[in-house]
């Protein structure tokens, strides 16, 4: 065989093999494209701030706390009113049939008695004041109990409101490590993707040895794993923010 024959043979097979390499990367990356659907169509993740003060205004323990402090606040103004329960008022009606003696005096020292039966309506009106020492020596001390136990239910309230501040900035920050994750998971899939069809391509036309058709093959399966897994884990952390804060995180638009 002639030298131009046989570097005509070398030119066809190098562009037969760089059509085959185009061809495989085209198919690699519509399917990459595929698995980039998930990542490329992310959330737009609303601020912190907005997500902490949705998680407060529905959280039931802080309603709670909240109502456990307007009960507080009703107890001290009963206290400072208890004193008034020593203070009233009285008032009487009775009506039946009354014995009634009147006395007349005739001259001298003689006198005239005479008994009335009368049917009547009896009534008396009048005012009382208590003074229990104990109450009036102890009201003081009990003013300021329901004050320490109302700033103690303030207190409760505050550190519950810190510690759910705390663990949404924890979940934010989780959501945009996943985020994350997903995206680099998902590219990396894509170029194994791209690897592995070439690998499988070269291997049926016998240029590959089966021990790294198996290898790239096993490698390929790893990265699709991986990939759910951070899938899994992105939702999860997406689905739970989103209930905690009452809404949905809207999908940011892609290019």
């Amino acid at each position: 065989m002639k030298l131009s024959e046989m570097k005509l043979i070398l030119k066809f097979i190098f562009l037969l093999y760089l059509n085959t390499f185009c061809i495989n990367y085209t198919l690699a990356q519509t399917s990459s494209a595929e698995i980039m659907s998930t990542s490329k169509n992310e959330i737009n993740i609303p601020p912190l701030k907005v997500i902490i003060d949705s998680v407060i205004k529905r959280n039931a323990m802080l309603r709670f706390r909240n109502q456990t402090i307007r009960g507080k606040e009703l107890n001290i103004k009963s206290e400072r009113l208890i004193w008034t329960k020593n203070l009233g008022m009285q008032a009487d009606t009775r009506y039946g049939t009354f014995d009634n003696t009147s006395l007349s005096a005739t001259g001298g020292t003689s006198s005239t008695s005479l008994t009335t039966n009368t049917k009547q309506l009896n009534y008396g009106v009048g005012l009382y004041l208590k003074f229990p020492v104990f109450d009036f020596l102890n009201r003081k001390n009990q003013v300021a109990q329901a004050k320490l136990e109302l700033d103690e239910a303030k207190s409760m309230l505050q550190f519950q409101e810190d510690e759910i501040r705390q663990n949404i900035i924890k979940l934010y920050q989780e959501l945009i490590l996943k985020q994350k994750l997903l995206r680099i998971k998902s590219e990396t899939l894509g170029n194994s993707r791209v690897n592995f069809q070439m690998i499988e391509k070269e291997f049926r036309n016998g240029i590959v040895p089966i021990a790294e058709y198996v290898r790239i093959s096993s490698m390929s399966s790893n990265m699709e794993s991986d990939y759910e897994i951070a899938k899994s884990d992105y939702l999860a952390a997406k689905q739970i923010l989103e209930e905690m804060a009452g809404f949905v995180f809207s999908a940011s638009p892609t290019n």
